[in-house]
């Protein structure tokens, strides 16, 4: 039987589950830590680097290109030559902020010696 996949994207689905799907568009190590960084303010591509986590370089080209493929993540040309680009969340992609709060909340609740995000991160959106 053929995996559903996503519209316009690359990314094969393991079944219809809304919590594979989800899984299968941001459940890797690093695509929530590049969410958690745009929500915070990075934008360019050396920003992301500079995270405590080390994305590596090769990894963070082929997540920042599967985000914007899924609809997660837009980008604009900065520079021209060489070409640079500054990304944002989409609505799509900012629209899993309340889940990256739900998940700090149970970290601080159950992992011991998990930082305390900063209120800005944490208050609600409109």
């Amino acid at each position: 039987m053929k995996k559903p996949r996503a519209k316009n994207t690359d990314i094969a689905f393991r079944s219809g589950c809304p919590i594979a799907t989800t899984l299968d568009l941001v459940g890797d190590r690093w695509s929530l830590v590049i969410v958690r960084d745009m929500i915070v303010g990075k934008a360019k591509f050396g920003d992301f680097l500079a995270s405590p986590e080390r994305i590596p370089t090769n990894i963070l080209a082929a997540r920042l290109k599967r985000m914007e493929a899924a609809g997660l993540v837009a980008k604009r040309t900065y520079q021209i030559n060489p070409a640079r680009y500054a990304y944002r969340l989409s609505d799509k992609g900012m629209a899993l902020l309340p889940v990256l709060q739900n998940m700090c909340r149970w970290a601080n609740a159950y992992v011991p010696g998990t930082w305390t995000p900063p209120e800005s991160f944490m208050a609600p959106r409109v």
